[in-house]
């Protein structure tokens, strides 16, 4: 089975120092190896501890039930002449570890995601760059999916861990303690500047008491959130934290739950006096448990806010101002000659500041200028233009005007949110007769994986007639102030697309295919082919590499080269497509499909794209031919495959995942292959392209009587084809 994790506690350090890590998960049988990304950060395996089953767990209760008669024999039996059992120094280790071990049953997760344990030690050198990492573990089975780990530079304070067992209970307390519903709050000493980890359980609170002096501009960052962005089985789908500051006398001085559109919480306060304060943390719902873990930094930290503009040109140099808490300054100088997404940071006595994001084009800018409230005075704008502004006050509006011609088709775009501003907004396209053209509130982007509210809007619209037109900008929530910005893109469309690649950690026997899944984010109606290849293969193969015009993701085969030891890759994957005449290339982005609250799915940004090949031996198959299969709807069309021949063995295919419509209605082997017989439901199928991606099986032999009624027959997987690409197509 696949390895996976669920949490790393703690979720960070400090360079130069070492220290225990608790991860939990499923499946992390044989665990051996961390792999953290980045230099400079070790971490090896101390151990791995597994919940014993309900088999296992009654095995022992039986076992400490006997230890139980025989001490209590033996006590009688002390006070006989007649007594032949005694209690020895052995009866009681084995006591005490039949108690341990029904206690860890007992208190072990009951979510058995993250029901195994794996205990690292973990030596931060202290030319660690500090910031954010992932966190991979290795088994036999390959490698986990990662876990965001962090680099400090604070002195770190950690909680003790929840604990299995924290307390001596006798067989019986344990054998009726009831669930904790509500646990005491847990209190701990700190000095500031830190960073303090810790868990939250089910209605838990944890307290850190320090001492501040008068003046100090103490800024608390909460990180909860930002280490698990999904849990798949809780509502809103996160840890959602809250933090609150109080004086010595209990009165509560300042209180959070989140920053912004941020579930995390952020703080900043001016302390009135010397004195002892306290920070308390805990879930906005009372909720709790092993996964709920949470870094909290406080001190005068250098903190920023917002900043404007948000983004530059290519090439130019752009000067940014800065608002925030124990800013060195009150602006920087930003320049990149790539365009993108960049970030700033500041430093304020070696103390690295959050990053914000800023992001850079090749179109000309300019800025907002007041007063443009209203269609009787708009801003004239030129386009191809990017306009940088902000929403000074609450309902104010910002309105541009442009000239257009009959037929000509424009976009406009709002980034704000995604650039880290509050702004929610809203697009109106008005012509001159005051008629509303087109309008936009909301719009996905499935690249932005963080954002479960994407507020950017975006409206394309062709212009019905020459003559002048104003785009309305405004917060739908009638907000406003100076860290209201935005970036305004009015321009023709420029065709373009991103790709993600899903998921972000593969595991996969040498010489074997395994599934990946390719996203197309196409932009401003981009609709081409987009051809995908490896970068820098390393005997890799891509199979099926190309995701069909007007489609938003395909699934491929990535097969490993063979291989005589166990090995870790990190591999690149390229798109390639024609706009305008010119070929565009990008990269596709890692990503995780994360499950939010039971539904929502969301595509979450790796850093790296990690293959795991394992040395272990795999059969192998081709198909034969590699060109297009084409299936017409309602009717069938025949496939050939090799396969390994062995007159012993029988062999099964089956799609994995196929579109609505299409199924395997026969299947013919001999000794050169096989013959696969495919068909297209004319009511259910629809015309679509992709790649067809098909596991073999070996039906294996059950005698059991058990199975007798089921034929005695059973499927063991032996992988799967390359991938096969198809086109169904109306007849």
């Amino acid at each position: 089975m696949t390895p996976r994790i669920g949490y790393v506690y703690p979720a960070g350090g400090r360079q130069g120092t070492s220290f225990q890590v608790t991860i939990g998960g499923q499946y992390l049988d044989g665990a051996t190896n961390v792999f953290i990304s980045g230099n400079a950060v070790q971490a090896t395996v101390i151990e791995h501890v597994k919940p014993i089953t309900q088999g296992q767990f009654n095995k022992l209760r039986d076992a400490a039930k006997e230890l139980q008669d025989k001490k209590r024999s033996t006590f009688r039996g002390a006070q006989s002449s007649t007594n032949i059992t005694t209690w020895t120094a052995e009866d009681d280790k084995r006591a005490e570890e039949l108690k341990k071990q029904i206690a860890i049953f007992l208190k072990r997760p009951m979510n058995p995601a993250i029901g195994e344990t794996v205990t690292l030690k973990v030596t931060m050198l202290l030319n660690a760059e500090p910031g954010e990492r992932e966190l991979r573990v290795g088994t036999p089975d390959g490698l986990s999916n990662p876990l965001f780990f962090h680099v400090g530079q604070l002195p770190e304070f950690t909680r003790k861990r929840t604990e299995l067992v924290d307390e001596p209970l006798t067989f019986t307390q344990l054998r009726n303690r009831e669930d904790t519903k509500a646990v005491p709050p847990n209190e701990m000493n700190i000095r500031i500047p830190a960073v303090v980890n810790g868990q939250i359980l089910p209605g838990g609170r944890d307290r850190f008491h320090f001492s501040a002096t008068h003046g100090q501009h103490l800024v608390i960052v909460v990180s909860a959130r930002q280490l698990i962005p999904y849990l798949p089985d809780a509502v809103p789908g996160w840890f959602q934290a809250t933090i609150a500051l109080y004086d010595s006398n209990g009165k509560e001085l300042a209180y959070d739950d989140d920053f912004r559109f941020h579930p995390d919480p952020v703080l900043h306060y001016e302390i009135p006096s010397d004195g002892r304060y306290t920070i308390e943390i805990r879930d906005a719902l009372y909720r709790g448990r092993e996964d709920f873990v949470y870094r909290i930094t406080l001190g005068e930290l250098p903190y920023v806010t917002s900043i404007f503009p948000l983004g530059g040109k290519v090439g130019a140099s752009t000067t940014v101002a800065l608002k925030g808490w124990n800013l060195p300054l009150a602006s920087v100088a930003q320049e990149s000659d790539t365009a993108g997404l960049h970030s700033i940071h500041v430093r304020n006595k070696q103390l690295v500041s959050n990053h914000v994001p800023f992001t850079v084009d090749t179109l000309p800018e300019m800025l907002e200028r007041e007063p443009n409230n209203s269609p009787e005075d708009p801003q004239p704008v030129t386009l191809p233009i990017i306009i940088n502004g902000r929403m000074d006050q609450p309902g104010d509006w910002d309105v541009f005007q442009i000239q257009g011609r009959a037929g000509e088709e424009i976009v406009a775009e709002v980034q704000a949110r995604r650039l880290n501003s509050p702004l929610d907004s809203v697009l109106k396209l008005i012509d001159a007769n005051g008629r509303q053209i087109a309008f936009n509130d909301d719009h996905d982007d499935k690249g932005s994986g963080l954002n479960t509210h994407h507020a950017d809007s975006y409206l394309r619209a062709a212009l019905p007639e020459n003559g002048a037109y104003t785009l309305h900008l405004g917060d739908v929530q009638a907000r406003g102030g100076a860290e209201y910005a935005y970036r305004l893109r009015i321009s023709a469309p420029r065709p373009d697309f991103e790709l993600r690649v899903a998921p972000s950690t593969v595991n996969v026997r040498g010489g074997a295919n395994v599934p990946l899944t390719l996203y197309a984010l196409r932009k401003d109606g981009f609709t081409n082919e987009i051809a995908l290849s490896l970068i820098d293969a390393n005997g890799f193969l891509l199979g099926g590499g190309r995701i069909p015009a007007n489609q938003d993701e395909v699934r491929v085969t990535l097969t490993a080269p063979t291989a005589s030891s166990d090995k870790n890759f990190k591999l690149l994957i390229s798109g390639s497509a024609l706009s305008h005449g010119q070929t565009i290339f990008r990269l596709a982005i890692p990503a995780e499909d994360m499950m939010q609250a039971f539904a929502y799915r969301h595509l979450v940004p790796a850093q790296e794209l990690n293959v795991a090949v394992s040395s272990r031996y795999t059969q192998k198959w081709s198909v034969k031919p590699f060109t297009q299969v084409i299936i017409p709807m309602g009717g069938t069309t025949k496939l050939r495959i090799s396969t390994p021949y062995n007159p012993k063995q029988t062999l099964s295919l089956e799609l994995n995942d196929p579109p609505d419509g299409l199924t395997i209605e026969d299947i013919s082997f001999d000794r050169n292959g096989a013959e696969i017989v495919l068909r297209s439901d004319a009511d259910t199928a629809k015309p679509v392209e992709g790649n067809l991606i098909m596991g073999v099986f070996l039906k294996k032999t059950d005698d059991s009587k058990t199975n007798s009624s089921r034929g005695n027959k059973r499927l063991a997987p032996l992988g799967i084809l390359p991938a096969i690409p198809f086109a169904i197509v109306a007849q």
